[in-house]
């Protein structure tokens, strides 16, 4: 799947990954492979992924928008920045 964090500023990540988990309005929630398209608002909170290497990043931020749609997933963040766990 490839992934893509916007803010206004700038393009936080723009890589392949494996599972993305979204801290959603009404609660957390994660994207797979093959996820049925999906729009959702998102919560100030953390955003974990799974990239194809194996490796888990953290980004932090203020709320926003996703996309998931054809294994594209486009996260529109209000703010955000890359967070050590």
């Amino acid at each position: 799947m490839h992934l893509e964090i916007v803010t206004p500023e700038k393009v936080l990540y723009s890589d392949e990954v494996t599972l993305v988990k979204l801290p959603g309005v009404k609660g957390s929630f994660e994207i797979l492979k093959n996820h049925a398209p999906i729009i959702s608002s998102l919560e100030a909170g953390t955003i974990k992924i799974y990239n194809a290497e194996k490796e888990t990043l953290y980004f932090k931020i203020s709320g926003g928008a996703v996309e998931c749609k054809s294994n594209n997933i486009v996260i529109l963040a209000n703010e955000g920045a890359r967070v050590n766990p």
